[in-house]
């Protein structure tokens, strides 16, 4: 039985200005599958993401999820903005992770996971308090519950930062470069909560430098130059037999 597509992104533009950032970008990602987006700094990947979760408004094409167009309503030919709450809505299934973990830094860690579900899903404190446990158990920081993200390293933050976007029991998530901002010791941990997680049917779109993870853990990898996909394929196609010459210089240059 063939996949279900659960995001459809097709024909995106987005302008700063002059500055042309995304030029008609189109992809596909499978519900439970893992698509790493790779590429030099400033071909447009971070600024996709973005879109997807309409942290950034885009100029022109579409982006649906499970065939709903997120962000946007189509009415006489033309795509209208829709409502600050039904965007917040649909935003809700999508878990975003960033470079800088945005932790709030006057909450407790549980309270940085508890705040979004007992806020926007209306969860209970109590079923809220229980699921965020459950997650930290999952990242393996149980134990850090009652601490102030400024007492925990930043692999322990970004930890902290996956287990509050799950606590949105989030349909998808991004990752915008997650381990960058991290001392090279401290990857590993990360890298293995978010290998677990595809491991256990996440949809997710991960921006990376970490071509081991990619090649690991990706089922389509995405290769972004100027604003444009200039391939995509399997690990094994785009690490060992990449096509386009543009390709092969970047992953000269990361290896």
């Amino acid at each position: 039985m063939s996949q279900q597509a659960l995001l459809e992104i097709s024909n995106v533009h987005k302008y700063y200005g002059n500055h042309h950032v995304l030029k008609g970008v189109g992809l596909s990602v499978d519900e439970g599958s893992v698509a790493c987006l790779l590429g030099p700094s400033g071909s447009g990947k971070s600024t996709l993401l973005r879109c997807i979760n309409h942290l950034e408004s885009i100029d022109a094409g579409r982006i649906t999820m499970e065939g709903e167009t997120l962000s946007y309503v189509e009415r006489d030919g033309q795509m209208h903005e829709r409502k600050r709450s039904v965007i917040d809505k649909q935003r809700q299934d999508i878990g975003m992770v960033f470079q800088h973990f945005n932790l709030f830094p006057h909450y407790t860690v549980l309270e940085n996971i508890t705040l979004a579900p007992t806020l926007l899903r209306r969860a209970g404190r109590s079923k809220a308090k229980a699921r965020a446990m459950e997650l930290l158990e999952q990242v393996g920081l149980s134990d850090k519950h009652k601490a102030y993200p400024s007492s925990l390293s930043g692999g322990q933050q970004q930890r902290v930062a996956i287990a509050r976007a799950l606590a949105m029991e989030p349909k998808a998530m991004l990752f915008d470069e997650p381990t960058s901002a991290l001392d090279p010791e401290l990857v590993g941990e990360v890298l293995k909560v978010m290998k677990d997680l595809a491991n256990g049917g996440m949809t997710m779109i991960v921006v990376t430098h970490e071509m081991a993870f990619a090649r690991e853990v990706a089922d389509s990898v995405v290769v972004m130059d100027a604003g444009v996909i200039i391939e995509s394929g399997s690990p094994a196609t785009i690490f060992d037999d990449p096509k386009q010459d543009r390709t092969r210089d970047f992953l000269r240059h990361v290896r």
